[in-house]
């Protein structure tokens, strides 16, 4: 059967399926982050103890994903994507109604659980479906339906809280994720590459520890670390920062500020297309360096100055995370789902640990202390492209050998 090519129309239905799929993964999973001033606030908590309705969620997401990969080999792709975005829509319903922060920490905890539905196995589809010439352009398609959904949820929420309540504009999202689930189950092509296998806990237990062995692949899930740690942190305690003097802007207005999100909705892309012309090595260090820049860029008191960092700070994040986690699939030569949940396990407890010490940080040195934690993990992410572009450069003279 044949595979997907880019510039046909089943690339491009298959292409918008999965960006609403990441739309709604990622509008929901970051829906408390332009929040976490308001639940300070409202539940009389710390910021690093806000900061839990973000971490509880990316850290039960982690653990799960290794769950869900393995299980959709056996089930199928789609089926469980399905099931993952309409659970979590729903969730996002029942949120809005917590009395407490415990029982918002709660529903936050089971949400990240089935939220993992949807992220590795549609890194997976792609892997298998695509043409492997078309690969990295429809990955840096995808995570930008990723880019784009966690824009939306900060705007409105952070739109809604200022004009509402952040419970209002929880139902409101809430609603619209699940219309948009329905595009979904409409439009995803059902998979024609995928072969189920029995679901053997010994054997599912093997490969996932040989995907353990390859230095390659731990090299790029601790990037995939680094990465979302750092990028989290950056933009948990923005909002902080912003709403606090000099600057003194309103939620709204902060929660507009995550429209930089857009220049990732480019860049992952881009990233992409340069990654089939340079070799995925040179453009996951590059992207790596632009996000340091950007965060050194936070660092003056200029307002304008800020948001150019932070504007291309999220301009390498996507690009280089769009290349990771391309290679990730290019690399794994079986058992894709599986080595695609272990580079998001590391991205989300990344997420975790990060975003949830980086309050630490915040709290003792402000904002110079936050961008100093960001730095130690973009150098420690630098170390290991170049550790992963060493790898590949032995496995290709070995080949040609």
């Amino acid at each position: 059967m044949a595979y997907i090519h880019k510039g046909t129309k089943e690339f491009k239905k298959t292409n918008l399926a999965l960006f609403a799929a990441g739309f709604i993964t990622f509008a929901n999973l970051y829906i408390t982050q332009p929040l976490l001033p308001a639940f300070s606030k409202e539940f009389h908590i710390t910021p690093a103890t806000a900061s839990l309705s973000l971490s509880i969620a990316t850290v039960t997401l982690a653990f799960s994903l290794i769950l869900f990969g393995s299980l959709s080999e056996a089930w199928g792709r789609k089926k469980i994507m399905t099931i993952s975005i309409i659970i979590s829509s729903l969730l996002t319903l029942l949120l809005a109604f917590s009395p407490s922060f415990e029982s918002l920490l709660i529903l936050r905890g089971v949400q990240g659980f089935v939220l993992a539905g949807v992220p590795a196995i549609a890194m997976a589809y792609l892997g298998e479906e695509m043409d492997p010439s078309s690969l990295g352009v429809a990955m840096g398609l995808y995570i930008s339906g990723n880019s784009i959904g966690g824009l939306a949820g900060r705007i409105i929420m952070g739109t809604m809280t200022d004009f509402f309540t952040w419970r209002i504009g929880l139902i409101s999202l809430g609603v619209l994720s699940i219309f948009i689930c329905l595009y979904f189950i409409w439009a995803l092509p059902p998979s024609k590459h995928f072969e189920a296998r029995p679901l053997k806990l010994k054997t599912l237990t093997k490969s996932l520890f040989q995907h353990l062995k390859d230095p390659g692949l731990m090299s790029l899930f601790g990037i995939a670390f680094m990465l979302m740690g750092s990028f989290v942190t950056l933009f948990n305690y923005i909002s902080y920062k912003l709403l606090d003097e000099p600057y003194s802007l309103s939620a709204t207005v902060v929660g507009w500020i995550f429209i930089v999100y857009l220049v990732g909705t480019f860049s992952s892309t881009w990233f992409g297309s340069l990654s089939d012309r340079f070799g995925r090595q040179k453009v996951l260090i590059a992207g790596i360096i632009i996000m340091l820049c950007g965060a050194l860029l936070t660092l003056p008191i200029s307002l304008f100055t800020k948001i150019i960092g932070i504007t291309i700070f999220t301009f390498g994040f996507f690009g280089a995370h769009s290349i990771a986690s391309g290679a990730v699939s290019f690399r794994a030569k079986k058992d894709k789902a599986q080595a695609s949940s272990l580079y998001l396990f590391a991205y989300y407890f990344g997420s975790s640990i990060g975003g949830t010490t980086g309050g630490f940080f915040w709290l003792h040195y402000g904002w110079n202390g936050i961008v100093a934690f960001i730095a130690l993990f973009l150098v420690t992410a630098s170390l290991l492209a170049l550790a992963y572009r060493t790898i590949s450069k032995k496995e290709e003279a070995l080949v040609r050998d």
